[in-house]
């Protein structure tokens, strides 16, 4: 056998060596990234059903309620009704599925007071949830939204609250009631089932596995969503306020309430049966249409309000967008303007401001400073310029006597507002929009700007 040179060995030992450092090198080298996460999708509407409670008796009238918002082939939900009721062709095409309740003869209800359809309507999300809707990819159901067949949702503003939360944790949204007496004798951590209230999938889960045990140990209890409370209760889960939501536990007319809506999204209405049409001289079907003009056109700032003042004429000037303008002699602060005025009775029917649960204004006795209301009318978009213009008009023509030495708002007929609609609006935080009176030598008529508040400016008077 013949041996290597020296110089042979020492290129097969250095060659040898550099292959094992490489080896070493690549067991050592770090794993390749791992994937990117799945791009989460945003909620929408297709992630919501709606668990609706609904009363034969009334049916043939409340159902012109949920046609004023529901929105066949893009939404999912279920009415459940105590019995059967006859539907024409035209109604299935227009309304949510129609399901009967399930027996309940088997609970027990202690309530004098109450009704034991309480029962009945405490199982809607459960029984909903039992129809096989899941959040697997073919049905990716997030939340359960509870409303009542007088409820009237604003199904936007709706999946933009609800997007601000996980909805793979328990979630319980909602709001409490307008009546300080009614959250006392329920409690200001209920969520109001006629305003409507939210629960995310998995809470819902939770629930359907514990609900028929647990309303049992609450015979004694009055309605559906204090059943519901109690049961969250035992889960642990707290209420999440969000104050869109609008139970109206009150008598009159909503316009105070409405003109001096929060900032926050409108995300419902409730009671209509009770409370007078939000616009006057029309019913309240048509009332609730008139308001989908602008809901359609920018859902975002429905109902919120602007406060402004024209100096030339020393008036208070408010823009409860898409719903009414007020006009008022002199210039008030907008600390009292965010104030809603009295313009309903409490859930008693009576004229008690400490029946509420929040700060309220007396409608002013001085005629003087009694508010010019101006309520929509027609409204449209400027897709050129991408801008919204409503107009808003008075409905009473009322001649009221007035000494002070000022301008009198009563020559004003009609109101024009201008506002480039904002969808991502509550993706920042909260803030109102600011108004300014814009110089106009139309006839009659008041113009104004609605938008983003410019740098430093701010109302003051």
């Amino acid at each position: 056998m013949c041996n290597s040179s020296p110089n042979q060995s020492q290129s097969q030992s250095q060659s040898l060596l550099l292959r094992i450092h490489q080896n070493n090198n690549d067991n050592n080298s770090p794993p390749p990234p791992p994937p990117p996460p799945p791009k989460l999708i945003k909620t929408n509407l297709n992630h919501i059903v709606f668990g609706i409670a609904a009363s034969s008796k009334l049916w043939n009238h409340r159902k012109n309620y949920i046609k004023v918002w529901w929105r066949p082939n893009q939404m999912k939900g279920v009415v459940w009704l105590d019995k059967k009721v006859n539907q024409s062709t035209i109604d299935q095409h227009q309304l949510p599925t129609i399901k009967i309740s399930s027996d309940t003869s088997k609970f027990k209800y202690k309530n004098r007071k109450g009704d034991r359809s309480a029962i009945r309507i405490s199982r809607i999300v459960s029984e909903t949830l039992k129809l096989g809707v899941s959040n697997n990819s073919n049905n990716n159901v997030r939340w359960f939204v509870m409303g009542d067949d007088d409820t009237v949702f604003y199904p936007e503003n709706l999946v933009r609250v609800l997007s601000k939360y996980d909805h793979n944790e328990y979630y319980y949204i909602g709001s409490s009631s307008e009546s300080h007496l009614q959250n006392i004798n329920f409690n200001y951590g209920m969520a109001y089932g006629g305003g409507g209230f939210a629960i995310s999938y998995p809470l819902a889960v939770a629930l359907a596995k514990i609900q028929d045990k647990c309303i049992q140990r609450y015979t004694y209890l009055y309605g559906s969503d204090d059943r519901i409370h109690a049961c969250m209760a035992e889960l642990g889960v707290p209420l999440t306020k969000e104050t869109g939501f609008h139970q109206y536990d009150v008598y009159g007319n909503l316009l105070g309430l409405l003109t001096a809506h929060p900032i926050t999204p409108f995300v419902s209405i409730h009671h209509l049966d009770i409370v007078e049409p939000i616009f006057p001289n029309m019913s309240k079907i048509k009332a609730l249409e008139r308001l989908q003009l602008t809901a359609k056109l920018d859902s975002a700032a429905l109902m919120q309000q602007s406060i402004c003042y024209d100096k030339t004429n020393s008036w208070t000037v408010s823009v409860s967008w898409g719903y009414a303008v007020q006009i008022i002699r002199g210039k008030i602060s907008a600390r009292e303007m965010e104030m809603p005025a009295r313009t309903f009775l409490n859930w008693h029917k009576r004229a008690d401001y400490t029946g509420f649960p929040f700060n309220t204004r007396p409608l002013s006795k001085n005629s003087c400073q009694r508010p010019f209301f101006y309520h929509l009318s027609k409204a449209q978009l400027n897709a050129e310029k991408n801008q919204t213009i409503s107009e808003y008009t008075r409905q009473q023509i009322e001649n009221v006597e007035c000494k002070w030495d000022m301008a009198d708002p009563a020559w004003i007929r009609r109101v024009k507002v201008y506002k480039t609609p904002d969808p991502y609006l509550w993706d920042k935080p909260a803030r109102r929009n600011c108004c300014r009176v814009i110089p106009t030598k139309k006839k009659g008529t008041m113009e104004i700007d609605v938008g983003h508040c410019k740098e430093e400016e701010i109302i003051t008077v």
